[in-house]
């Protein structure tokens, strides 16, 4: 059974008791400041870089670990570029960057300072279309479209590569200047998939535009 006189509290034990509470929400006021650490202390300070996209000098300040394709989406807006894996095993993003076919999931904005990069934006735009643009459609050369933009730009590039004589692994003379046909642009594009299966009809929109018939 407890005792009445347990309690019991003395004047002095109330007053230490008050003091001890009142001291608490100082304490919690002072912490924040003195020993919380500053938001984001580690990232590294943003950079300006400048890239000539579809033709115009476009002058960003980024995070210094932005990929091309994040600055292309997210600070430029360009959503024609797409973000598939984000891993550079699909090829949803590729772009053109000094006239080379790139993932731009897989190399940082900062590093192309200067650069000249086209999207699928800038290859054409409605009733003035790429030629590689009118053959997918054309020739059915796309399903859900996702991937659409990362193949185009993708055979852009490939097909300037076949021009300055750069072999593929079906390359059967690599002494000479690679042939064109569908196993030729079924190799080099191998690195772009398409999920929806429209292999066929993207080799029958690339062949047309190369002067192969199928």
């Amino acid at each position: 059974m407890t005792h009445p006189d347990e309690f019991t509290i003395s004047r002095r034990g109330l007053l230490k008791a008050g003091a001890a509470t009142a001291s608490v929400p100082a304490m919690a006021a002072a912490m924040p400041a003195a020993a919380a650490p500053a938001r984001n202390a580690g990232d590294p300070a943003p950079m300006a870089v400048t890239l000539i996209v579809n033709g115009k000098p476009q002058r960003l300040v980024i995070d210094t670990r932005t990929t091309l394709l994040d600055a292309l989406r997210e600070h430029l807006h360009l959503t024609g570029t797409k973000k598939g894996c984000d891993h550079g095993q699909c090829g949803a993003c590729t772009v053109m960057v000094d006239g080379r076919r790139i993932n731009s999931c897989l190399t940082l904005a900062v590093m192309h300072e200067g650069a000249r990069v086209t999207t699928i934006e800038g290859l054409g735009q409605p009733g003035n279309l790429h030629p590689l643009q009118a053959a997918f459609v054309k020739h059915d050369g796309y399903q859900c479209g996702y991937c659409t933009p990362g193949q185009i730009c993708s055979a852009v590039g490939m097909l300037d590569e076949m021009a300055q004589g750069i072999p593929s692994h079906a390359t059967v003379d690599l002494t000479g200047t690679p042939q064109m046909s569908t196993a030729e642009f079924r190799e080099r594009m191998s690195g772009n998939i398409c999920r929806c299966g429209a292999y066929s009809n993207i080799t029958d929109a690339i062949a047309d535009v190369a002067g192969l018939k199928t």
